[in-house]
This record gives structure tokens, sequence and C-alpha cells, in this order.
């Protein structure tokens, strides 16, 4: 497991580099100050698995360098760090691919799980962004119904989104509701669709905001 955190504040690093240790302790970490190191990191060590990215450096805007490193890495896992949380913020680092996003503010314990989550496969969005998230996309058509039944979903499409919910991927999701890879994939389309959203990331807003309690039976 190799992870990258980048941060022009050494303080910030060093607390950084503990919360990925206690994780994966076998975790090699490699360190940037800024943009242009990150990507040149990056470029030596394209198996990188994690990257920690703040979106406030000192040499490059931190969302240029999220869409490069997503353009040309596809496979690795970035999460943004960042002291602001304000809408427009959080909107174009998921829209331009970040499978996480952490204020600085976030305690340690959180902070840890939200990594963990994205380890291991999943998106992390804090629950007082979900509050405050206010996509048009996602607003502009909400479903008239009160229930994910209202929208049409099946049982077994509800179990699908429960799971996905809480970031499993779809080989989990499979395993767990003891059905193929690609009925799952199936399975998501049909759920983005009636929830009139076109990523994951958009229907866990979404859901988030609407308040539904979902919860797989297989895990009960």
């Amino acid at each position: 497991m190799k992870v990258l955190i980048v941060d022009d504040h050494a303080l910030i690093r060093e607390a950084l580099h503990a919360v990925v240790k206690q994780l994966k302790r076998e975790a090699v970490i490699f360190e940037a100050s800024n943009g242009r190191q990150a990507v040149h990191i990056v470029e030596e060590h394209p198996d990188i698995n994690l990257i920690l990215l703040d979106i406030n450096l000192p040499d490059r805007d931190g969302f240029a360098v999220l869409r490069e490193l997503r353009d040309r890495y596809a496979t690795i896992a970035i999460i943004i760090l960042s002291s602001s949380d304000d809408q427009d913020t959080v909107k174009r680092a998921f829209r331009l691919g970040a499978l996480g996003f952490i204020p600085k503010t976030t305690e340690r314990e959180v902070m840890l799980n939200a990594i963990k989550l994205v380890f291991s496969g999943g998106i992390y969005i804090p629950s007082e962004i979900l509050e405050k998230t206010t996509s048009p996309r996602l607003t502009n058509k909400l479903p008239t119904r009160d229930s994910p039944k209202g929208l049409g979903l099946t049982d077994r499409q509800i179990e699908v989104l429960a799971l996905l919910m809480k970031g499993k991927t779809n080989k989990i999701i499979a395993r767990t509701l003891n059905m193929a890879v690609p009925t799952v994939k199936n399975h998501i389309t049909v759920v983005l669709k009636a929830l009139n959203v076109t990523s994951r990331t958009e229907a866990v807003v979404k859901v988030g905001r609407m308040g539904w309690e979902l919860s797989p039976k297989s895990e009960s």
C-alpha cells in the first residue's frame, strides 16, 4: 500500500502520516509540499494507491492538480483536504473525481474512518456536508415519493442502494447479497436512473438529503 500526502504544512503532513500508519502500518508513505512535487512523485510511483491532497497549494491550484492526476492516473483514489467546506468547493472536488472530502477540522477518529472507507473502495462525504450540499442537478427533479418504493425500486434494488450508501464496492455488494457483479451493475443503473442522478456520489448526496433510512436485510 502506497500513500502520497500533499500539504504545504509540515505539521499537517506529520499528523496525516500518523493517521495512515495507524490504519495501515505497512503503508509506504510519500510526502509533497506542493503540486509540482506531488505530480513528480506520482510519475515515479504510478502504483500509488491513495493521495491525500490539500486543495490550497502554494504553487498550483489544487483543483488543477486533482484534474491532472485524475486524467493521468484514473485508478488512484484521491481524497481532498480543505480548510473550507463551502458547497462550491465540495461539489467541484467530486465533479473532478475525488472519492472523499475531509475538512481539516475533522476529528482524528472520523478522519481515520474516512480514509478507511476510501481505502476499501467507498466514497466519503461528511454528514454536515451532505446536509449543506444543494446541487441544482440534484434538486431540479426531486422524486415525488417519500420512499425508495415510491420510485418503483424493487426490494433487491433498495438493498443495493443501502449498501451503496455505505460506500461498498460492486464486488462487496455482490458478495453480501449473493448475486453476480453484472447483476449489481444493472441494479445500480436502475437506481441511478430512478434517482435522476448520473453517479454513485450524486446518489449518496441525494439520498442523504432526503433522509431515507436504508438497511440491507442481508446485513440485519
